[in-house]
């Protein structure tokens, strides 16, 4: 989940609200974050 806030964007857990990255100055940038953190949480299982 992306959150825009102050500082920029933050990339946030959905169930925990855990930061898992941020801040960053685009949308853009949060949105490239949140496909690793995808490709990752899939790597796993």
């Amino acid at each position: 989940m992306i959150v825009k806030r102050k500082t920029g964007y933050f990339v946030l857990s959905e169930k925990t609200r855990r930061n898992l990255g941020g801040p960053y100055k685009t949308r853009e940038e949060a949105k490239k974050r949140l496909r690793q953190v995808e490709f990752f949480k899939r790597q796993k299982k």
